[in-house]
């Protein structure tokens, strides 16, 4: 077996320079995150089943309180288990007999390992709380099906714009355990995306990058910005793995709005504030400085805020012709999923599902 082409621990130590130490990581008011969350998440688990008949098949939520580097740590181990056949694949490719062969070996490792953690570092200091999803059997199953919360980011959103820190905290709880439902509550969901992952994963080939930039300069000469249909990952990706971007996108995109329109109902009557919460958040998303606009672009940050908007006007028009009843059947099976090209335009969902299901 090949050596890892991507030196992780560097990759950990580059994004913890770059994430930095939030001040409120220090503060006393640490110590009030974890009982709050593990109370609030508890209540948020059973708004969101009130609220969508979603039961999780895995039992209650686990809850973890980090800061950015610990957010950073479980983010590594969740990518270095998703991307081993590839960082192998990779690996391979820069095997041979070459005398040069481990210096250049050497090089693609530091420098994957720097990019990746400039890329963790600067999430780091945006994210505020996360499910993670996936499961490894032969790993500690202490470290898998969490939700996270960083500490240190949600106290200094709460103490910048004088938010209530209780009312604050649920309404969190409630996205990231909507997305816990999702992918517990409905059996067959988590196989399905992992295995679409996987599939984007596996045909990946170092030779793609050179068509990727092709493309991007042609897109430039057209006028258009080539990272704003999803990054980089949609700009190296072949026509095959397209198709696939298309299945995931489409699915990230319900999945992010059927979130944020959940936590919107089930908070209802608990968060007064949401309103406002969400109003910030949408400026504070928009109102980034230059340099860091354009690494939410390279990484695909400025898609997935699209999805939380293509997705909420999916389940709107999808509501205003069925209800509630209709958009269930988005879980009854990956058939069922809308495509990317059927998010933007949910009146082709409809009429493929009324087929479908008409009598």
């Amino acid at each position: 077996m090949t050596a890892d082409p991507i030196a992780w621990d560097l990759a950990e130590r580059v994004a913890a320079r770059v994430g930095g130490r939030e001040p409120f990581g220090d503060s006393y008011h640490v110590d009030s995150l974890l009982p709050d969350f593990e109370e609030l998440t508890r209540e948020a688990e059973q708004l969101v089943t009130e609220e969508t008949g979603l039961v999780s098949a895995s039992g209650p939520a686990r809850v973890r309180v980090t800061d950015r580097p610990g957010w950073v740590h479980a983010n590594i181990g969740s990518m270095r288990r998703m991307l081993s056949p590839l960082t192998e694949k990779f690996g391979d490719k820069l095997d041979g007999t070459s005398v040069l062969a481990p210096v250049a070996k050497g090089l693609t490792r530091r420098v994957t390992a720097v990019e990746l953690g400039t890329l963790l570092g600067w999430m780091s200091t945006r994210v505020l709380g996360q499910y993670d999803l996936l499961l490894v059997e032969d790993e500690n199953p202490e470290d898998q099906d969490l939700v996270y919360y960083v500490g240190p980011n949600v106290l200094a959103l709460e103490k910048r714009f004088g938010f209530p820190p209780r009312e604050f905290r649920l309404w969190l709880a409630l996205h990231e355990v909507t997305h816990r439902a999702q992918f517990t509550g409905v059996p067959w969901l988590r196989p399905y995306f992992l295995s679409q992952v996987d599939g984007i994963i596996g045909q990946l080939d170092p030779g793609h990058l050179a068509e990727g930039l092709r493309r991007a300069v042609a897109e430039v000469r057209s006028g258009r910005n080539p990272l704003d249909e999803g990054g980089l990952p949609a700009l190296f990706a072949t026509p095959e793995q397209r198709e696939v971007l298309d299945r995931i996108g489409g699915l990230m995109s319900l999945l992010e709005g059927h979130g944020d329109v959940t936590m919107d109902r089930a908070g209802a009557d608990r968060i007064p504030s949401a309103e406002r919460f969400s109003r910030v958040l949408r400026a504070r998303r928009a109102n980034r400085p230059g340099p860091a606009k354009f690494l939410q672009k390279l990484v695909g940050f400025e898609a997935k805020l699209k999805q939380y908007e293509l997705g909420e006007r999916f389940i709107a028009e999808v509501e205003a012709q069925g209800g509630p009843e209709l958009l269930a059947r988005v879980w009854e099976g990956a058939d069922r999923l809308p495509t990317m090209a059927e998010i933007r335009k949910p009146a082709a969902w409809l009429h493929r599902v009324a087929g479908l299901t008409s009598v």
